[in-house]
């Protein structure tokens, strides 16, 4: 059961009581998603008690980014990021995955009208590059949620009236193919200050397409507007992925036409062309390799093969993702060591200058998911990095976080081994874990993790360079800084002001000279120089 709601403009006391209100009435919901503007220009006030923790949304809500310059403060990071408790921004695109297999694919912002778009607009670029992401999946059928915040451009076309809304000119044409082509079950947009509630549309063309899922407009007018037109939608939604084909695409008697019918015709058939992740990769690669001094093939040619072995290509990514290894957003002067399938970057915003992520070069979500050969090369990472770290008076902790991340990220932080023994570290995050209700469980020192989680599940787990293990099955919300908070707490590093990440980023330059180090260094034990 989610809730879907328009433009807050900052007023966060009306919509959050209101939360509560049908909550008290109608039992708990799991989540609310916000569409247009969440801040308004006298949000400082309301939102200091949630940005502070004094006070905490009801629910957890996800909202878009900004659609003006006068907002953009509020929202620090473009890659999403958690404003408050219970508040997250989802970013500038993507898609949101949540525990149950619910899809939901965002647009912040309104249409750029200039090049370069401004940081509160979104490009066609932009658009190209979401529907890439998703249409490039096998079997793609579309997804469960669009959430953006304008509406889309000719939405009204065979259907009921939008009022005084003139659905020809009012909108984005971008919004508009972005629906055409990811088929969303519910679309919510808002900024127009009314609502809207179109018939469903069709996907597929009558006796000439199979049968398809049929889609939902929902405009949501403003938070507490004067008028009291309706700004929050309570509904239910399974999964498309769970659902049953033959229930899935039943058709409402209510059904019209597809409003984008035009722009489904006049999209391109034509092969896409190499994208530009990949042409950024292979570039990387080269790059990166003549800097250390070696140039490392990447396509089996200069190893005198005449036909090479064809590796089994990792799942693609549901949205840009900062860290594989190919996508032009991975901030890769933090990158130490690259291997066949893995590869070693310093942490952003690190507990230590020595903290570092072990990460798939391709997209994985979870060391479950992974390949017997790129979870072969994790295990020798981890032991290179066992003996760099002891070589220093030091051992390792490792966790991962398999709850709201896209992408495998195994956090390897460094502590000195005259602090504690690895009976401390095993306690305290035991004992900080009983605190917050979490139940962390020992598992037998040689199990796989896959022995204990089935793909999908969301955990949290703990290892350390001795190869004991802690686990815990999320079942509902999680501290998404836990990990940090415990090795960062006065039992262990006492250093609790760099629990997160976000307070301890340094400039360029400094990230730079940190890896330079940190690259040198680790050289005697980097396996993938010698491979």
């Amino acid at each position: 059961r989610r809730l879907a709601c328009g433009d807050v403009e900052g007023r966060l006391e009306a919509i959050f009581g209101r939360v509560r209100a049908i909550q008290a009435k109608s039992g708990s919901f799991d989540m609310l998603l916000c569409v247009g503007n969440f801040f308004g220009s006298t949000s400082e006030a309301e939102w200091a008690e949630y940005r502070t923790g004094a006070k905490k949304a009801p629910i957890p809500t996800y909202v878009l980014g900004a659609n003006n310059q006068d907002t953009l403060s509020y929202f620090p990071d473009v890659s999403g990021c958690e404003l408050a408790e219970n508040i997250t921004y989802l970013g500038r695109r993507g898609v949101y995955s949540g525990c149950s297999g619910l899809q939901i694919a965002y647009l912040s912002g309104t249409e750029a009208q200039e090049q370069p778009a401004p940081a509160h607009s979104f490009s066609a670029k932009d658009v190209a590059e979401l529907k890439m992401s998703l249409l490039s999946a096998p079997n793609f059928r579309g997804v469960d949620i669009l959430l953006t915040s304008p509406w889309p451009r000719d939405v009204g076309t065979f259907a009921n009236s939008a009022g005084e809304i003139d659905t020809k000119k009012c909108g984005s044409k971008l919004v508009s193919d972005l629906a055409a082509s990811l088929k969303p079950r519910y679309h919510f947009a808002a900024l127009e200050k009314v609502y809207y509630e179109r018939l469903p549309y069709r996907n597929h063309m009558v006796l000439q397409e199979t049968a398809q899922h049929v889609t939902r407009f929902i405009a949501l007018a403003d938070v507490g507007n004067a008028s009291k037109k309706k700004y929050l939608y309570a509904f239910s939604i399974m999964p498309m992925s769970a659902m049953d084909p033959a229930e899935l695409v039943k058709q409402p008697q209510d059904v019209t036409e597809n409003p984008y019918r035009k722009l489904r015709k006049e999209a391109p058939t034509s092969k896409a062309p190499l994208c530009a992740e990949e042409e950024a990769a292979c570039q990387f690669f080269f790059d990166f390799n003549k800097h250390q001094g070696k140039k490392r093939p990447s396509d089996g040619k200069e190893r005198g093969d005449s036909q090479p072995k064809q590796a089994k290509k990792p799942p693609q990514p549901t949205g840009p993702c900062w860290f594989c290894l190919a996508s032009p957003e991975v901030e890769k002067h933090l990158v130490v060591s690259i291997g066949t399938h893995c590869y070693l970057a310093l942490a952003k915003g690190g507990l230590s200058p020595d903290h570092v992520l072990i990460l798939p070069i391709g997209h994985y979500q979870s060391v479950v998911d992974l390949s017997s050969e790129v979870l072969e090369e994790v295990t020798k990472y981890k032991a290179a990095l066992k003996e760099f770290f002891r070589s220093k008076g030091k051992r390792y902790v490792l966790f991962e976080r398999n709850y709201r991340s896209q992408h495998l990220q195994l956090q390897v932080i460094p502590v000195p081994l005259d602090l504690c023994t690895s009976e401390d570290i095993k306690e305290t995050f035991i004992a900080q874990a009983q605190e917050q209700q979490i139940k962390l469980l020992e598992i037998p020192e040689h199990s796989d993790i896959a022995q204990v989680a089935q793909r999908g599940t969301p955990y949290f787990y703990v290892e350390l360079d001795t190869g004991e293990k802690l686990f815990h099955r999320i079942r509902g919300r999680f501290p998404l800084q836990f990990g940090r908070e415990v090795l960062a707490s006065e039992a262990l590093l006492a250093q609790p002001q760099r629990a997160d990440w976000r307070q301890c980023a340094a400039q360029r330059p400094e990230e730079a000279a940190q890896a330079r180090a940190f690259r040198r260094d680790f050289q005697p034990f980097d396996f993938s120089l010698r491979d």
